[in-house]
């Protein structure tokens, strides 16, 4: 399963880093990949991982969530 988060606050690498990070330390994630242009992070879950969890950590690294979509489709 994979979410895409948007998220505001991201201006640089360090932000990407930072994010990509605090997400891959959730249990449950399996990767996290920042789109810096997009201000997105697209998270891959060996498990089903709460938005709340998603939003906290996200948070907690100093950044704001906007929202959270479940990718659909084929190729997920």
């Amino acid at each position: 399963m994979k979410k895409i988060m948007a998220i505001e606050g991201m201006s640089c690498e360090h932000c990407k880093n930072r994010v990509e990070t605090v997400l891959k330390q959730i249990e449950g994630v399996d990767n996290a990949k920042v789109n810096l242009k997009a201000k997105t992070a697209t998270v891959s879950m060996k498990e089903e991982v709460s938005d709340d969890r998603l939003n906290t950590a996200v948070k907690e690294a100093g950044f704001s969530p906007v929202s959270i979509e479940i990718k659909k489709g084929l190729f997920q």
